[in-house]
């Protein structure tokens, strides 16, 4: 954070503390406004989620259900597209708790009763997937929680935290992503609270540091065990968190103490050595050509695995390197650092070994060839081409769309974050002109960071589902340019400006749950997809269904 005092607010007419546009925002104070921010996330997941007709999410709602009930019967995990490691095993882990207290019969597949008894199938089927948008909803709450504890940490106004929290809490992924479960919410929330917990790690140094920075490792590898598409957000990470370092960055005096701190860079060291030797026989899986090959994989580079992964490596220590250069982090702790990397990664990795499964290994592994199988044809041939203009006219005409869709005029969407957009733009100019360019820089390279992910993002169509990987992002650059520049609070315009933007918070971010709750659409396309996603669940509805064994 941007350590210089907030300049004067100039203006001929003198300030008046009654026209303070954060206290305005935040009536309820600290503790009363957080609960109301949960109670407002709570109303509308119980009005526009819980209670909808249990087929109504199916895609993913089935797929993970079914998988969830498929593993509590003892059976493998059938769906790894995404991978949806952990969503499916925090359902199946959540479904055994329910039955254990008496509350869900329809645990497992084989409590499931046939399709054949319409009545009875549609009952238990209505419990399980409620109870699965119970967890999701749970989910969702805890992410706005630890990310409220976070945000107040980076910005001095806890004004601003929960005004930031609100917009996070009522954004269009968590809206989304707290009424079904999905794969995206468990694997973006971790990265951003790696973010989140680097930003006020590195702004002000401690002796236990690498610790901080161990654990945000493994937070990025839980993420991508869930969702391969957070490899984005994991890959712009180490550059993002360059300009968030500050004149109080620079090592403690312990990490200068030829006695202490080369024995402490050697435990680090001793650590990510045992972390990484006892993930090995997972790498070695996630790198094994029979493998790869027998999951129809192929190689994005060069013809070869593994060339993106060694230059993601690269790129991390790179800019640890920079970050101790620029912020005057000693050798010893930046060394300490890159063990305790290594260490929290692998000891993440590990997490794969609760449910082992090769797919989730492979797939966790060579992230971008896993989501090539789901891209549009001219995106797969410019990926594995030798045309590198084509690659570079995707990017661009990705950058594009993205500008239009921020734009909110030229391509709408259920989005209420973009809006922010349009003051975060004129913020960054006006703190630049004001002299705060540090703040300015580090607003920017969020907002370019979730231009160039949503960038890529659109080749799958930038579906609402994808809004968490990117909102923190344009947040976070909101927040940290209100904190800098907070004297604005008194402008004339500020509260009305900010009200609207309540209500369009509000209004934008509940369209698709609403859109959903009146949907009048019925099953049918289920049947597209039943077989081959829910081989041993064949429903009520579809013609034909399969007979379980």
């Amino acid at each position: 954070m941007n350590q210089s005092s907030t300049p004067a607010f100039t203006t001929t007419a003198p300030i008046d503390p009654a026209k303070d546009a954060f206290d305005r925002l935040t009536i309820l104070g600290r503790r009363w406004g957080l609960t109301a921010i949960v109670a407002g996330l709570a109303t509308s997941f119980f009005l526009f989620g819980y209670a909808l007709i249990y087929w109504r999410n199916a895609d993913m709602d089935f797929m993970v259900i079914y998988n969830a009930l498929a593993l509590n019967d003892g059976k493998p995990q059938l769906f790894f597209d995404h991978t949806a490691y952990i969503t499916i095993l925090s359902a199946k882990l959540w479904f055994q708790l329910l039955h254990a207290l008496g509350l869900l019969d329809a645990w497992s597949l084989s409590a499931i009763p046939s399709a054949s008894n319409a009545a009875a199938f549609d009952a238990a089927m209505t419990s399980a997937v409620r109870a699965g948008r119970l967890l999701a909803w749970l989910i969702a709450t805890g992410c706005v929680l630890i990310f409220a504890a976070l945000i107040r940490l980076v910005v001095r106004d806890w004004r601003i935290a929960q005004i930031s929290t609100f917009a996070f809490a009522f954004s269009g992924g968590v809206v989304m992503h707290s009424r079904i479960l999905r794969s995206e919410l468990v694997a973006a929330c971790p990265v951003i609270f790696a973010l989140l917990i680097l930003i006020v790690a590195g702004r002000s140094a401690r002796l236990a540091r690498p610790l901080a920075i161990a654990i945000a490792a493994g937070l990025c590898v839980l993420g991508l065990e869930n969702k391969v598409q957070a490899i984005l957000l994991i890959g712009a990470l180490p550059l993002m968190i360059l300009p968030f370092g500050s004149a109080a960055s620079a090592s403690v005096v312990f990490w200068n103490n030829a006695r202490f701190r080369w024995p402490a860079t050697a435990i680090a060291a001793v650590a990510a050595i045992a972390a990484t030797s006892a993930a090995w026989p997972l790498i070695a899986i996630g790198f094994d050509r029979a493998l790869l090959d027998a999951a129809h994989f192929h190689p994005l580079l060069l013809g070869r695995f593994g060339i993106y992964q060694a230059a993601l490596l690269v790129l991390i220590g790179g800019c640890m390197i920079a970050y101790a250069a620029i912020w005057r982090v000693s050798a010893a702790e930046t060394l300490a650092s890159m063990f305790a990397v290594a260490a929290g990664a692998s000891i993440a990795l590990l997490a794969l070994d609760l449910e082992y499964n090769t797919g989730n290994v492979i797939a966790v592994f060579n992230p971008l060839e896993k989501m090539l199988t789901f891209a549009d044809a001219t995106t797969t041939d410019a990926a594995n081409g030798s045309n590198l203009l084509g690659v570079v006219l995707l990017l661009l005409d990705g950058v594009a769309s993205v500008v239009a869709r921020y734009t909110f005029v030229l391509h709408s969407s259920p989005r209420p974050s973009v809006f922010l957009t349009w003051l975060i733009v004129p913020g960054i100019i006006l703190a630049w002109r004001r002299g705060e360019r540090h703040v300015a820089i580090q607003a920017l390279v969020l907002l370019l960071a979730a231009i160039g992910i949503d960038a890529l993002g659109v080749r799958r169509g930038l579906k609402s589902e994808y809004f968490i990987f990117t909102d923190p992002l344009i947040i976070l650059a909101g927040a940290i340019l209100l904190d800098a520049l907070s004297d604005l609070r008194f402008h004339k315009w500020a509260y009305p400006v900010a009200a609207v933007l309540f209500g369009l918070h509000i209004a934008v971010g509940q369209a698709e749950p609403i859109k959903y709750a009146l949907k009048r659409g019925g099953p049918e396309s289920i049947c597209e997809w039943n077989w081959y996603h829910l081989p041993l669940l064949p429903l009520p509805w579809c013609a034909f269904p399969p007979v379980r064994t």
